[in-house]
């Protein structure tokens, strides 16, 4: 996510907190401890969930293409004591066309 380029006004980029310690738990919550649950087979309740979008967002350099963007979303969340990322990306993956990006060993997630 840090080859978005949003210097040309195409795409934004916006998040959403959610502080649930001692609250109702609202669907997109729910969802979330639903698929920590699921994908690592563990009990899991949230006390705090962020969610960052990146919406439309051009690859760096905007300059030499500005149509083809993407959208993703970093999912972070935490009980106290154990935290995950969920990486999620629009349907069809990543849309920038890597062979125009400065660097060529692109990678989609983290290491």
């Amino acid at each position: 996510w840090d080859n978005a380029d949003f210097s040309r006004g195409v795409g934004t980029t916006f998040y959403q907190e959610f502080t649930t310690l001692n609250t109702a738990k609202p669907p997109f919550v729910r969802d979330v401890e639903a698929k920590v649950r699921r994908y690592l087979r563990s009990s899991y309740s949230a006390a705090w969930t962020l969610k960052i979008t990146w919406e439309k967002a051009p690859a760096y350099a905007a300059r030499t293409d500005t149509r083809r963007t993407s959208t993703y979303q970093a999912i972070l969340t935490t009980d106290g004591f154990r935290s995950y990322v969920l990486m999620l990306y629009q349907e069809g993956g990543m849309r920038w066309d890597y062979t125009r990006l400065a660097a060529t060993n692109v990678l989609i997630g983290y290491t």
